[in-house]
Parts: structure tokens; C-alpha cells; sequence
């Protein structure tokens, strides 16, 4: 094993017992505890790989409430932008879940913030997060929000396009695509409790009330794009609107929502996603969906980086020329 039970301990937010028993089989550890210190054995040899020179080492610790598929993605490109930071040792500390209640994400926070540089967070909007990360900033533990915001709170900025004006977009998309059609149009979002979907749904309503005023938005939420709650709250949609016929799917769980029309034995004219993640990049080169609203992760990754280490002063301020990520449309043929 070339990590010790201390590296793999503190990179999992585990104990070193527990890490040793998972890993000789020396009593009984929960599943998802495994699961977390095998993601966190992976985590340790892909920035290992980068290279980094040795230096002032940085904790950080990335808190995502989303599907894994996303948490994915990000991960991805927080490593692949390490290497733009090689005056520093990086450790990168990943806590990702798919269901979390407030109560139980405010204490990840805090444990976090023992010895962390700073915590990029994705959470619902919601006074009790608000609260935390203001608690945070008093001991110096900046919070980064990334993709959705929580905008009443310390947070030290937000990296992440301009929900609205995404949402805008994908409202352009289908008024093109379905003209003076007459049809009801799933709005499909993770919870109401993230502000970033919030907001995509409040720009592309906004759109159809400008641009095609024949489509009805119909909110379909509280899957949190999870594959079994999002197949069950977009069926039990479309038993009660039987004239949906489109989708646009701000959050995650597209297959699931396929599943769903088809169970309902029910066309779609007009898909469209977020995020070219795997199960979406298959989706749309299979035609199931006709676009993604995509904006480039790494991009965000390194700004985050960037705002962070100068927070400490080790980077000097910088003026931000942007303050959101460039929004894109990818298609089949571009994907």
C-alpha cells in the first residue's frame, strides 16, 4: 500500500481503525463506508499522478449534494486543474452524498472546517446552510459555492454560469423546435431547495412567456435525479397532464424520465438537458435528447482554486473579467 492508514483516514474523514479494518478484513464495516474509502484510495493516486511539486500543503474539502453521476464530473475536473497549481500541495477531500438533511450537512460542514483551507460547496438555499457558512468565515474557512448559490450568505463568491440566462436559452431552443405547438412541458428539477434550478426554471418560463406562450410549464420536482424518485414523480405527472409532451430536464435523471414515458406510453418532441455527464452523452448520441446546456466544469474548478488561494494570500488579487461561466449548447453532432 503506498498511502498510510493516515493519509487514506484523513482523505475518507474516517477513523485509521476503520480504514485498517476495511482494508484487512479485520470486522465488520458498513458498505458505504467501504465505498468511501475506496473512492478515497482513487482519490489519492489520481493526485498523486498529477505530479504536484512539493510545497505548502492545502487542504480542501468539496462538499456535493448531488447525483454521483455529477459529483463525477467534478471531481474530474477539480484533479484535472490541479496541475495549474503546481507551487502547492493540494489535498483534495471529497464528501459527496445524494440525500442529506440540513441538519446533517451543517455538521459535515463543521467537521470540515477543523483544519480545511476552505470548502466548495454544492447545497439547498436555506437559512440553517446560511447560517453555517457565516460561522465558517469567523474562523477563517472560506466557502466557495459552485453551480447553485446560496446568496444571503458569507459565502465567498459563487463560481457557475447564469442560471437564468440558461434557462433563457433552453426556452429559445424549443420555441424554435415546436413553433405554435399546443402541449404541456415537464420542468423537471433535482428539489425547489437548490436556487441554481430555481433560477433555470425561472429564466426558461420566463422565455416561453416571450417566445412561444402555447407551451405550458409544468414543475415536476423532488426526484433530488434520483433514478427510482424521479421515475416515480415524472410518471405519476404524466397520468395527470396528459398532453406533456416535452421536457426540460434542469437537473439530472434523464434515463429515468425516459423510462417513465415510456411506461406512460407517451412520445417526446423536445428534450432538453444539463450536463454532458455520461449517461447524458450517451443520451444524446443515441438522438434521446436534442440538447445540453453545458458549461466547461474545469474552468470553474480553476477559479475556485484561484479564489481560494488568494483568500490565504498565496495568489495575488486579480481583477474577475467574468462573473459567470460561458453558457454552451452541445447537440448530437457536437457532443
Amino acid at each position: 500500500m503506498k498511502f498510510t492508514l493516515k493519509q487514506i483516514a484523513a482523505q475518507a474523514g474516517v477513523s485509521k481503525a476503520t480504514v485498517d479494518r476495511a482494508l484487512h478484513s479485520r470486522g465488520a464495516v458498513h458498505a458505504r463506508t467501504e465505498t468511501r474509502i475506496k473512492q478515497a484510495i482513487r482519490d489519492l493516486e489520481l493526485q498523486e499522478r498529477t505530479s504536484l511539486a512539493s510545497g505548502r500543503t492545502i487542504p480542501l474539502d468539496i462538499i456535493l449534494h448531488t447525483p454521483e453521476r455529477f459529483s463525477r464530473l467534478v471531481r474530474d475536473a477539480l484533479i484535472d486543474e490541479m496541475s495549474h497549481f503546481v507551487s502547492f500541495q493540494l489535498r483534495l477531500r471529497f464528501h459527496c452524498v445524494e440525500t442529506i438533511s440540513t441538519e446533517e450537512m451543517r455538521k459535515l460542514m463543521l467537521k470540515c472546517a477543523n483544519d480545511s483551507y476552505g470548502i466548495i460547496l454544492k447545497a439547498e438555499n436555506n437559512p440553517l446552510i446560511s447560517n453555517t457558512i457565516e460561522e465558517l468565515q469567523r474562523h477563517r474557512v472560506p466557502v466557495v459555492t459552485l453551480v447553485t448559490d446560496i446568496p444571503a450568505s458569507k459565502r465567498l463568491r459563487y463560481v457557475g454560469m447564469d442560471n437564468v440566462v440558461a434557462g433563457m436559452t433552453a426556452a429559445y431552443l424549443m420555441s424554435q423546435w415546436l413553433k405554435d405547438a399546443v402541449l404541456d412541458v415537464a420542468v423537471v428539477l433535482s428539489s425547489q431547495n437548490f436556487l441554481g434550478e430555481e433560477e433555470r426554471v425561472k429564466g426558461f418560463c420566463q422565455g416561453l412567456r416571450l417566445m412561444a406562450p402555447s407551451l405550458n410549464p409544468v414543475w415536476v420536482s423532488e426526484g433530488y435525479g434520483v433514478d427510482g424518485m424521479t421515475f416515480d414523480v415524472m410518471l405519476n405527472t404524466l397520468n395527470n397532464y396528459p398532453n406533456l409532451k416535452a421536457v426540460y430536464c434542469v437537473g439530472g435523471g434523464n434515463a429515468a424520465i425516459l423510462r417513465a414515458f415510456r411506461q406512460a406510453g407517451r412520445e417526446i418532441v423536445s428534450y432538453i438537458g444539463h450536463d454532458v455527464d455520461e449517461e447524458n452523452r450517451f443520451l444524446l448520441t443515441d438522438h434521446k435528447l436534442n440538447a445540453v446546456i453545458q458549461h466547461d466544469l474545469r474552468v470553474d474548478a480553476r477559479t475556485v482554486f484561484q479564489t481560494l488561494l488568494t483568500f490565504h494570500g498565496f495568489l495575488p488579487v486579480i481583477e474577475q473579467n467574468h462573473l459567470f461561466s460561458k453558457v454552451n449548447v452541445v447537440t448530437p453532432y457536437n457532443v
